[in-house]
């Protein structure tokens, strides 16, 4: 197998919102929080419109975009046997991937994510980890790991005990180790695990702007180009407008946006981007043909609604 992704398996249950809902319900917009109460968390869907429902999880998109652009992948996420769980199984399935867990009845419910949309295009997620979050080592495929060209985690996922203990297994055993940072939140929350695991545990490393500055308190760019100089290990970040950039082997490559898209929503731009990243590494591509790839995948998903093309 190419790819094997381990990350929180999510149905991503997507609407559209005014302004107003993100402020009424104190929420930041372009930000992720993470819900610990079921019933918060039924109180935001309430009166509003699902657009869609998906399989989702950031890995888990990135995995099945992966399949679509033809690679051999699979995935890993910890779901309960109940109404979502079956559903979220079923999507992965149908989209040609392998899912490498073996479902029961958890004490907590499959986690769900609501996906909030702005006119902007801006996306606020609430997530509810259910058992999604309560990942362990012993849930973990070991020979699916060990027969994966690469893994792929996400920060998401990262979390003291269980999780904690199962990323660490997950990356021992792995051929190579790649990983998103995932959100600036994650990043603050913990910012001295991850640098750790940047320096010294992957191979490569996806972050957006604000991630990796926040990552290593940088005052500008040029300090994560330096950075990524340093650690010589692969660096790749999404700059939004201002296109992305891989620093490998000494090597910085760059590649602009792409120009006049018609921009729906903003939900698994990176996810996607990283599909398309991977997709390149794996196939041998250069630098400058993986971020073309990676930003031709993600400029036709940020133009639909949700995260599957």
């Amino acid at each position: 197998m190419k790819i094997l992704g381990i990350g929180n398996a999510i149905v991503d249950v997507i609407c559209k919102v005014e302004d107003d809902f993100i402020k009424k319900n104190h929420l930041t917009k372009g930000l992720m929080k993470l819900v610990s109460d079921e019933s918060e968390f039924s109180n935001l869907l309430t009166n509003l419109k699902i657009e869609k429902t998906i399989s989702g999880g950031s890995v888990a998109n990135s995995i099945v975009g992966l399949s679509q652009l033809g690679d051999k992948v699979g995935f890993i996420g910890k779901i309960s046997d109940d109404t979502f769980g079956i559903k979220y199984e079923e999507g992965l399935k149908k989209e040609n991937v392998n899912f490498f867990y073996k479902k029961k009845k958890e004490l907590l419910p499959t986690g769900t994510c609501l996906i909030l949309i702005t006119p902007d295009s801006e996306r606020t997620m609430c997530t509810f980890l259910g058992t999604a979050g309560k990942i362990s080592k012993n849930d973990l495929d070991i020979e699916a790991i060990e027969k994966s060209e690469i893994i792929f985690l996400e920060g998401y996922l990262w979390d003291e005990g269980d999780p904690k203990q199962a990323f660490e297994k997950a990356i021992n055993l792995s051929n190579k180790t790649a990983m998103s940072l995932s959100d600036k939140f994650c990043v603050d929350r913990h910012k001295s695990n991850f640098l750790n695991l940047v320096k010294n545990k992957l191979d490569l490393v996806f972050a957006n702007e604000a991630e990796i500055m926040s990552l290593i308190d940088a005052k500008n760019f040029d300090e994560v180009i330096s950075f990524g100089e340093q650690i010589k290990k692969h660096l790749i970040v999404t700059r939004g407008s201002k296109g992305a950039v891989s620093v490998y082997n000494n090597e910085i490559t760059e590649v602009d946006a792409r120009k006049d898209l018609k921009i729906v929503d903003l939900t698994g731009a990176g996810d996607l981007f990283a599909s398309g990243y991977l997709h390149g590494f794996i196939n041998n591509f250069s630098q400058k043909e993986c971020l073309i790839k990676a930003t031709e995948m993600s400029s036709k998903i940020i133009q639909q609604i949700g995260a599957r093309l």
